[in-house]
């Protein structure tokens, strides 16, 4: 077993195979140590996120080391999933001819081998099975990926097999196709298939009529009563609702998401005496114009920029941010764009009625979870949450501007090791731009010289936390943000350290990050 670093609040469990990620997994998750927040299980590893207020990752390391791993405990968790397929896969015939067999022998291996959920990733509900007895070694994947692949899709790739939950981009080998829904967050688990479940698929070819091209389910809109408090009339490039995220659902596929800016978006929330987590809009690169429908109090934080109130008087006055801001019915507010930083945050005295997903009401741009970003014509209504006094001791902070290099800390791993030492100088000594391939997923970087690997194989997925700093073959850094997926198959060589992610968030394509590593590599291996 290997504890390798990842941030200052997590760590990435390293074992020989995937029944023992399993197992580990099953008793860490029964053993609930009080400041283990989250597990994130893959294909051989476990992401460990832990509270560091309460205790640090080595005396967590030596816990989880002192423990007697229950193997019978961890077997009676498991559960058996019966999924109906029809075997007409575009692929089908390919996989059989590269396989060297026929297609009914392709068909029987699948169906009589045993498979089981390693991991959740890609897209919410999205299960990686594998299977003991490796019916097909490793299969490649298409040498150009569809653009789009039918909800529904049974696919394999290298040593996996997975059932696209939605239609989504991708290049498995397709084998067949279920009508059994894989993914719907209106049920009590949204999630079908979840980490260490057995499946067993059943053969249906033979009454292909069982089994439909699943469509996409239609839920009726729950259009709240509360109060219309402002009209959109401009949006610029994005406006967002958000709040903290979601929290313990990263078994089911799905990421945190939330405010990008946590210290701009609870600013915003004191200043008008909201609840702390409230729904707040965010805001990218300024252009909102909203129209006051209702009596209210707003705040504005976040990026450097004019913030103009035309009140229903017909004058027009420049308002000051981190301000408590009084409005009336009639008034117009227009945030004009960002002269540094990037992104701004909107709060209403008694926060913005949203419908959940999962417990939050921020929208995930990667899984497409929450509420839409916002449209003209679209109506913003009062959560009429209880407020207390407003905080009026709330400030900005300092924030560049394009061209601007920033110094963002780090933290190296888990990965370091798979790059040559003269690629871990590189990250460190130049600078790298930020470019305008960069969103909530995550931030592409380019420096004048690539990274480059000294391990070369394939890394299994494995999970990720926002601030990844991950390598694709390019050797041009990927820096994960809030929807960024949970796992990922790159190898992350550092992470930004977490007090960084308010400070990366503000940054504009254009501006340019130094990294200053702040601890060692930490690769601790334990016999157990």
């Amino acid at each position: 077993m290997r504890f390798l670093s990842v941030n200052l609040n997590c760590f990435l469990i390293e074992l020989p195979s995937l029944e023992e990620t399993i197992t580990l997994y099953h008793h860490l998750k029964l053993a609930a140590h009080p400041y283990i927040q989250e597990l994130i299980p893959a294909a051989r590893t476990i992401l460990v996120y832990f509270d560091p207020i309460f205790i640090d990752g080595k005396n967590l390391i030596q816990w989880i080391s002192s423990q007697k791993i229950d193997q019978y405990s961890a077997n009676t968790n498991k559960k058996e999933v019966i999924i109906n397929v029809c075997y007409d896969g575009a692929d089908l015939a390919h996989v059989a001819e590269y396989l060297g067999i026929d297609v009914d022998e392709v068909i029987h291996k699948y169906t009589h081998s045993r498979w089981q959920v390693a991991f959740i990733g890609f897209a919410p509900g999205f299960a990686y099975l594998i299977s003991p007895d490796h019916p097909f070694g490793s299969i490649p994947r298409l040498a150009s990926p569809r653009k789009k692949i039918a909800s529904g899709s049974v696919g394999l790739a290298g040593e996996y097999s997975g059932i696209y939950p939605k239609d989504s981009p991708g290049g498995w080998q397709l084998i067949g196709r279920t009508d059994q829904t894989m993914w719907d967050v209106n049920r009590e688990q949204a999630a079908l298939l979840l980490p260490s479940d057995q499946v067993i698929f059943k053969d249906i070819s033979k009454h292909p009529t069982q089994v439909t091209v699943p469509a996409t389910r239609v839920v009726p809109i729950k259009v709240p009563q509360n109060p219309v408090v402002f009209t959109v009339q401009n949006v610029g490039l994005q406006v967002l609702i958000q709040d903290e995220g979601r929290k313990n659902v990263a078994q089911l596929g799905v990421g945190q998401a939330g405010a990008i800016d946590r210290s701009a978006f609870h600013c915003a929330n004191a200043c008008v005496g909201n609840p702390k987590n409230a729904a707040a809009l965010e805001i990218y690169n300024g252009g909102l114009r909203l129209k006051v429908m209702k009596e209210t109090v707003i705040a504005v934080t976040g990026a450097k920029t004019e913030l103009w109130v035309s009140y229903a008087n017909g004058y027009t006055v420049k308002q000051p941010l981190y301000q408590p801001i009084a409005l009336d019915r009639g008034d117009e507010i227009y945030l004009d764009k960002v002269q540094a930083g990037i992104r701004n945050y909107v709060a209403v005295r008694g926060g913005i009625a949203v419908e959940q997903v999962l417990n939050s009401a921020s929208y995930d741009s990667l899984a497409e979870l929450g509420t839409a970003p916002l449209r003209v014509g679209d109506e913003i209504r009062s959560a009429q949450l209880k407020t207390g006094c407003a905080d009026l001791d709330q400030s900005a902070t300092e924030l560049s501007k394009v061209g601007d290099q920033v110094v963002v800390d780090i933290v190296l791993g888990p990965r370091m090791d798979w790059f040559t030492p003269e690629s871990i100088d590189l990250l460190l000594e130049q600078r790298w731009l930020i470019t305008v391939e960069s969103n909530r997923i995550g931030l592409r970087l380019a420096g004048d010289k690539p990274l480059q690997r000294q391990i070369k194989h394939e890394l299994p997925s494995e999970g990720c936390c926002t601030g990844a700093i991950q390598i694709p073959a390019s050797g041009q850094p990927v820096l994960f943000m809030n929807d960024h997926p949970i796992t990922g198959g790159y190898p992350v060589i550092a992470a930004v350290a977490s007090y960084h992610l308010d400070l990366i968030a503000q940054l504009a394509a254009g501006c340019y990050i130094q990294f200053r590593k702040i601890s060692d590599f930490m690769d601790i291996k334990k016999n157990v």
